[in-house]
């Protein structure tokens, strides 16, 4: 698998048909996950706005993806403890994002079963960015209802992608599923 900055779960019997639709996209690699896809564009704010288009345009062509997620950044790990490090350095910059606001983390987890604990990889960022913002004078807040932002991990195997979506964003890219 290459390099990636979006990750695609398919529908059952929609796999080829997803591939297909998202090389218009970029260079599409498949995954040891079942009916998972990783996908690698060069700009992310073009393709959100171009896939949002498309499902507009043709949505029975699209219903083929079942869940998407874009990255604000990635980086491959070789152990727990280097995820748990890479994921604060990754997410730090999005302080001043988050500074006042509310917000919670949430990660999907494909791979390293047993050695990484989505629930408990959450509840650590969601820890370190509290105590960022605290420090930072700007506390935030943790809310599930409607937060003013998700932060989202998504990893397969050995590589994890992060980015952070506004409760804008969500609102103009609702094939966004955070959770």
């Amino acid at each position: 698998m290459g390099e990636w900055n979006v990750v695609v779960s398919v529908r059952v019997g929609g796999y080829q048909s997803a591939r297909r639709l998202l090389r218009s996209f970029g260079r599409v690699h498949h995954t040891p996950f079942y009916n998972v896809l990783a996908l690698q564009v060069d700009d992310v704010p073009r393709f959100l706005e171009s896939l949002r288009e498309g499902m507009s345009a043709s949505p029975a062509q699209y219903a083929v993806l079942h869940h998407l997620m874009p990255a604000h950044k990635t980086f491959r790990f070789q152990s727990p403890e280097e995820f748990e490090a890479l994921a604060r350095e990754a997410v730090g910059p999005w302080l001043t994002d988050l500074a006042g606001k509310t917000f919670y983390v949430r990660m999907h987890r494909r791979g390293f079963k047993g050695r990484l604990s989505s629930q408990h990889e959450e509840q650590a960022l969601d820890k370190f960015l509290l105590a960022g913002l605290e420090e930072m004078g700007s506390p935030g807040r943790i809310s599930f209802d409607d937060p003013d932002a998700v932060c989202v991990v998504e990893t397969i195997g050995q590589w994890a992608g992060l980015s952070v979506w506004t409760r804008a964003d969500r609102e103009r890219f609702p094939f966004l599923h955070v959770d």
